[in-house]
């Protein structure tokens, strides 16, 4: 299969993926992600942490590039799935003291398996990744599909 359909392939694959991990329920309405946390947050004990505090902030979709390549990261309930123009990997949000995701990548690259959030001001997001990448991305609005992605390959 010539490199440009399966690069083509793995975007849609990736989208498609996102847009499921971040998409609505089937009834039209939007889940309220502090329903029912009351309970859970009262079971703690004193000084225990809110572990998903900091990974709350980055749910929803970020998309930005990478020395000139296309990045997009969907992050919905502690699952995430980041698609580059050659790669799409899976995995969770992890809080270790740190936002860290631990992804797995389809074609086995381990380039962007493990990252920490360095900064995240809920606009811009940065991720430093263990193979010594780091991406700046920007929030994207729900249901949009990232600006500035590489054109579909034509048959």
């Amino acid at each position: 299969m010539p490199k440009v359909v399966r690069t083509g392939a793995v975007i849609i694959a990736g989208l498609v993926t996102a847009a499921a991990l971040t998409g609505c329920s089937s009834d039209g309405k939007k889940s309220d992600p502090d329903a029912g946390s009351d309970a859970a947050k009262s079971s703690r004990a004193p000084g225990e942490s809110d572990s998903d505090s900091g990974t709350a902030a980055l749910e929803g979709g970020w998309a930005g590039k990478t020395d000139g390549k296309a990045v997009v990261l969907s992050v919905a309930s502690g699952k995430a799935v980041l698609v580059t123009e050659q790669r799409a990997c899976t995995g969770t949000v992890k809080d270790m003291g740190k936002v860290m995701l631990a992804l797995k990548c389809a074609d086995g690259d381990t380039g962007r398996t493990m990252g920490s959030i360095e900064s995240n001001d809920g606009k811009t997001v940065v991720v430093s990744w263990d193979g010594g990448t780091e991406d700046t991305l920007a929030k994207t609005e729900p249901g949009a599909i990232p600006s500035g992605l590489p054109d579909l390959p034509t048959p």
